[in-house]
């Protein structure tokens, strides 16, 4: 797609100015995203982005979910006095059809305002995980209020543990390409701590762990932070739907606290990193006033739990003959398996000092 039809897109929604320039942004897997500069110079700039409809089916119910999500923010944010609104959430553009999202040439497209002076670390440190906990706690708590409008599944199952489990089980007996008996050690083993991963189900179901609205995608670089590195708001809002918070808890330990590669091919490499844990959940129960006793214990199992869900899922595609995950050669999401396994150990091997740790912090500190 060339410039001139991009501008012609941005162009179809309620914009102030005329588009000027149009530059990549970011690097995102899934969406393509521009930044689009306008005239006159006094006109706001706008990020356009193509929304990956292979992924989100259901564009409608995507946007739907980011409205609902951004304009409770800001009404919750302005409540309290909060200034400076269009920094502290992302700003939806409507189409000029009043809709969240356009259509083009079969592509869905979709805008908000960009926010000016402000950028997106991917180099972790123990002081940026700890304002990123300190920024996902305080976006867990203004959803987790009484007044939070309810929202929909942007991808079905997504972190279902059981799901995943049932996917791995119907891979090994359909045996598509015929791995799954090379790696029937590795499946063995995932498989026999299937009571043991689906505990956060069980407790659903029996009434004493709650869901809540919850990001599925807390890493580092889906923090918008300010000039002065201050957290401005959590980007990246497609997978934002109900779970349980201890998934996103640990889905960022299982990215930001591992001292190897997600696929490092030396799993001497791979190791848990508590020094990333301890700074994370310092900041993240400072923030996130609305945690119960159940859902503060069971933080550093969802480091376990997720870890052990992409275990599953890689080790799934790869008995499948991978089919969903990109691959740089046919062994590579045996790698990323192995590599995620080591990284399951190590967590197991710190649960005690993860739990102590945990149990020390006074809820809500601030």
């Amino acid at each position: 797609m060339n410039i001139k039809q991009i501008k012609e897109i941005a162009s179809s929604f309620k914009i102030k100015g005329v588009p000027d320039k149009v530059s990549p942004l970011g690097n995102g897997l899934i969406n393509d995203t521009f930044l689009v500069a306008t005239t006159p110079v006094e006109a706001p700039d706008y990020v356009l982005q193509r929304i990956n409809h292979n992924v989100f089916k259901d564009v409608e119910l995507l946007q739907d979910n980011i409205a609902s999500v951004t304009d409770h923010i800001r009404k919750t944010l302005a409540k309290k006095g909060i200034p400076d609104l269009s920094r502290k959430t992302l700003t939806i553009i409507p189409a000029l059809d009043g809709k969240l999202y356009t259509e083009a040439d079969g592509d869905f497209w979709r805008m908000t305002l960009y926010i000016p002076d402000a950028r997106t670390f991917d180099s972790i440190t123990p002081h940026m995980a700890e304002l990123t906990g300190k920024a996902f706690g305080e976006f867990h708590s203004l959803l987790s209020l009484p007044d939070t409008p309810p929202l929909k599944e942007s991808i079905p199952d997504f972190h279902n543990t059981p799901f995943r489990i049932r996917q791995l089980k119907e891979a090994i007996e359909s045996n598509p390409v015929g791995r799954a008996k090379s790696v029937e050690h590795i499946s063995s083993n995932l498989l026999a701590r299937e009571e043991e991963m689906t505990l956060p189900f069980r407790l659903f179901a029996e009434g004493k762990l709650p869901k809540r609205i919850t990001h599925c995608d807390t890493k580092l670089n889906n923090i918008l932070f300010d000039s002065d590195e201050t957290p401005l708001c959590v980007i990246d809002l497609d997978t934002t739907m109900p779970g349980f918070v201890l998934s996103d808890f640990g889905d960022f330990m299982r990215t930001a606290a591992n001292n190897g590669a997600e696929d490092d091919p030396d799993l001497s490499k791979v190791s848990f990193n508590m020094d990333i844990f301890r700074h994370f959940a310092r900041g993240y129960i400072s923030t996130a006033s609305f945690l119960t006793p159940e859902e503060k214990q069971l933080l550093p199992f969802g480091a376990k739990m997720l870890t052990y869900m992409q275990t599953v899922r890689f080790l799934t595609d790869y008995i499948n003959g991978d089919t969903y995950y990109r691959i740089e050669d046919p062994q590579h999401n045996l790698r990323r398996t192995l590599a995620q396994m080591e990284l399951l150990n190590d967590i197991d091997r710190h649960m005690l000092e993860m739990n102590a740790f945990i149990q020390s912090l006074p809820d809500n500190e601030q």
